[in-house]
């Protein structure tokens, strides 16, 4: 449910507009199975019955950029980066439905790539990805060029996938050019990647839930990436230290957010799902497991992130899936059920 994915066609434009400091792009070039078809499908055909939804991989759109030109083309420079961003959105999302129609055994589905800073073009977007191309859902970043996404901006995106019944994917996101502490100029070490993704995953469901997205939206189904990030471990802040919020500020924003909820903070935390990319983890799937429960929790592997660069990750979390204390129908649940029924997809065996 989560494998990356870099079409060529995609990856050759983004090459070609991307800013040069981007540094992600240096991880993905060097990650052949991201980019070449032939490397992927040898790698997938180790793994039998292994099977694929395609994920774009980061960084999000809205980072790829065009520099502005003088202040005076200010604003028509905005409106063509706008322009330009939603057709890199649309190349995504045409060059993903080529792969999956190219290789439907392999690849059972896409999930769509948004232009974010154009919420407008975004549901466009939406309906022409799931409706034409036949999109199994949209993949998200955890902020929009810095803004949270309960900003009323984005709230017809989730409007739209709600009423659609598809889900959302939410993937993390941070530059090591948001530093640590003051006074530095960058994260260092990788911790931006290592520490501060999980944070930004767990801060943007934490302000899905305070914004109370699950009330305005019953059947939103939102699948985070790294099985909640650090939620499960955390569960005990976030229930009863969730509960008294309030009690540690004046500020009328905090001291009003509980009665604004029909339900504990916790168990609205247990409404998204998570997937299995723990790279082998079993403590922290088993962590995952218990707080999310088996039909919240679907098979993903961060594909092809891992240091073998494509098989391991696959590997170890089949292993872990495997020692992880849960019943034979609940594994079964993780590894396939539970994106059967959630992608209304007509799979094989289905």
């Amino acid at each position: 449910m989560f494998p990356h994915i870099l079409p060529k066609r995609y990856f050759d434009k983004v090459l070609d507009v991307a800013p040069p400091d981007l540094l992600l792009l240096k991880r993905m070039q060097n990650l052949p199975a991201m980019i070449d078809m032939d490397v992927r499908l040898r790698i997938m055909e180790r793994y039998e019955g292994y099977v694929q939804v395609l994920t774009l991989a980061a960084p999000a759109i809205e980072l790829l950029g065009w520099p502005d030109v003088t202040p005076d083309l200010a604003k028509l420079a905005k409106l063509a980066k706008l322009a330009k961003l939603a057709k890199l959105a649309k190349l995504a999302n045409d060059s993903m439905a080529e792969e999956v129609a190219a290789h439907p055994e392999q690849f059972y589905g896409f999930v769509a790539s948004l232009p974010m800073n154009n919420p407008d073009a975004a549901v466009k977007e939406i309906d022409r990805a799931i409706g034409d191309l036949g999109a199994t859902g949209i993949q998200l970043y955890s902020n929009v060029l810095g803004k949270p996404l309960d900003s009323p901006e984005f709230e017809p995106i989730f409007a739209r996938m709600a009423e659609i019944g598809l889900p959302v994917w939410l993937h993390p996101t941070r530059t090591p050019g948001v530093a640590d502490y003051f006074g530095e100029s960058r994260s260092y070490f990788d911790l931006w990647w290592a520490f501060a993704w999980p944070y930004e995953t767990s801060n943007a469901m934490g302000r899905m839930v305070f914004a109370g997205f699950f009330d305005k939206w019953a059947n939103l189904e939102i699948i985070t990436h790294h099985c909640g990030a650090m939620i499960p471990y955390f569960d005990g802040r976030v229930g009863g230290g969730l509960d008294q919020l309030g009690e540690r500020s004046d500020d009328p924003t905090d001291v009003a957010a509980l009665a604004k909820l029909s339900k504990r903070p916790i168990d609205y935390f247990r409404m998204f799902y998570g997937d299995t990319a723990l790279f082998g983890s079993v403590a922290g799937l088993q962590c995952g497991l218990s707080f999310f429960g088996a039909e919240h929790v679907l098979f993903g592997t961060d594909f092809p992130m891992d240091p073998e660069k494509g098989p391991g990750f696959i590997r170890d979390t089949l292993a872990a899936i495997d020692q992880v204390n849960a019943s034979a129908d609940d594994k079964a649940k993780i590894l396939e059920g539970n994106a059967r029924r959630m992608l209304k997809l007509r799979l094989p065996g289905s």
